[in-house]
């Protein structure tokens, strides 16, 4: 079973083993395994059963949208107790979330800037293919061996026509990463356009470039979107990064709150990251050195704590030993002195 109008994933795939689990949430696991025939890495997402209907649908539309910025679809796979799961190309790198949180804030400029370039040609080739993605945030988008940009998680991909809304009968209803979400989402005779999805990019770029999540320890993030509320710049505008106020235009006018202004927005991206290319070989370099050293220091505090533990461990026993001794000794001492 497939969503209308789409292919099907590219097959049936069964010779998986090493399976490590890599991550969860609510749709479900994902995990690295080891295809036995083609000899490398791949990524298999499970989904929960109330979810598995998704794996078609997602697989579907990522076969469909197959480009160099989007994530690889191989195939569905099926385990040995049934369970169906998504394969893709192993991401070793994880995703700009997962970046952001190894380098406590935004990855080096020219970095910040190819990330969002190639995030905006992942949108523009789904765009053309009438895909609209839904769920653009950093934890979907993974990144390969070069830190370059691969969008995964079609979950909530649908199709459109229209880069604004029409006037189907239909509804789905809010759907996605709330805030990551444009106000006209939050009704609920909503159709998702290509407009959502520049919504999302703009909240996206201020993600990325700020190393923050937006509007964090908000609970009413719904009604601060609908009432015109977005995350503040003016951090942003104080950095001395050649194009950053073009950037934060350009945020803007995404982020505007009636779609039909939102902007094409490749032409910018484009012209933002070739002002950042002569020195994005330095960038990429500078944090894979980073993470390098972090995971040699990771390694050297585990160590220490082995050694420790194996010290005790082995010190425990015999200061046990010792203090019997020590005890013996003292009653065998006494004894003597008191026949004495």
């Amino acid at each position: 079973q497939t969503c209308g109008g789409c292919p099907s994933p590219n097959g049936l795939i069964e010779h998986l083993g090493d399976m490590l689990e890599v991550g969860s949430g609510g749709f479900g696991r994902v995990y690295k395994a080891r295809h036995k025939d083609w000899g490398f890495d791949v990524a298999v997402k499970i989904l929960k059963e109330d979810a598995s209907h998704y794996t078609f649908k997602e697989g579907s539309f990522m076969d469909l949208a197959s480009c160099e910025f989007v994530l690889r679809v191989h195939g569905v796979y099926k385990g040995p107790l049934g369970e169906r799961g998504l394969v893709t190309d192993y991401m070793s790198r994880g995703s700009i979330e997962s970046l952001q949180t190894k380098l406590s804030g935004p990855p080096p400029w020219p970095l910040a800037f190819q990330l969002a370039h190639q995030t905006a040609l992942a949108m523009n080739f789904l765009h053309h293919k009438n895909i609209v993605h839904l769920d653009l945030k950093p934890n979907n988008i993974l990144l390969n061996d070069e830190l370059n940009v691969r969008l995964a998680d079609f979950g909530l991909s649908t199709v459109s026509k229209s880069v604004v809304s029409d006037n189907r009968n239909s509804h789905t209803g809010p759907q996605g990463t709330l805030q990551y979400m444009p106000p006209e989402a939050f009704d609920l005779s909503y159709n998702p356009v290509r407009a959502f999805d520049i919504y999302s990019f703009s909240i996206l770029l201020w993600s990325i470039f700020s190393g923050k999540e937006p509007y964090p320890g908000y609970s009413i993030v719904k009604a601060r979107i609908t009432e015109g509320d977005r995350p503040d710049c003016k951090d942003l505008l104080s950095l001395n990064v050649d194009g950053i106020r073009a950037l934060v235009d350009l945020m803007k006018r995404c982020w505007e709150g009636d779609p039909d202004k939102r902007p094409y927005i490749l032409k910018t991206t484009e012209e933002l990251f070739s002002r950042h290319s002569d020195n994005i070989r330095r960038a990429v370099d500078e944090v894979l050195i980073n993470w390098i050293d972090q995971i040699r220091r990771n390694h050297i505090i585990l160590s220490h704590r082995m050694s420790t533990v194996v010290i005790t461990a082995l010190l425990t026993p015999l200061h046990k030993c010792c203090t019997i001794f020590i005890s013996i000794l003292f009653c065998f001492s006494f004894n003597w002195v008191r026949e004495k």
